[in-house]
């Protein structure tokens, strides 16, 4: 595995243990003053990362629900100096909610079409 993945792999870990151990608004204060690296590393692209954290999650020992793999993400992103946001958004009938991650208002770990089928309650 390479670097990147195994830096994915330990953001899972990394959040996995902050669901266990807090609450959702932890979670969310955490990765909403997450900083941005001052200096944008383009040792990574967007795409790269996201597809490390896709590996990340094929390896990782249980399953791994939406908000730890986009709060994952999104932090690994601000790691390399990239913007990214977390965004949460719910369907009414049926009601399900989802998690994804946005770079410049374009989804970047999920389908493209993700943002018209879920009501974005919020970002961070």
């Amino acid at each position: 595995m390479s670097l990147l993945v195994w830096k994915a792999f330990r953001k899972l870990i990394q959040f996995d243990v902050h669901l266990v151990r807090t609450d959702f608004e932890a979670l969310y204060d955490s990765v909403r003053t997450w900083p941005i690296a001052e200096e944008v590393v383009r040792a990574h692209s967007v795409e790269e990362v996201c597809a490390a954290m896709d590996t990340a999650c094929v390896w990782y020992w249980k399953e791994v629900l939406c908000l730890q793999r986009a709060a994952a993400t999104t932090c690994l992103l601000k790691n390399y100096g990239v913007p990214a946001q977390l965004v949460i958004g719910a369907q009414q009938i049926p009601f399900k909610a989802h998690a994804w991650v946005e770079v410049e208002g374009r989804v970047v770990n999920d389908k493209p079409y993700i943002p018209e089928v879920y009501a974005v309650l919020t970002r961070c």
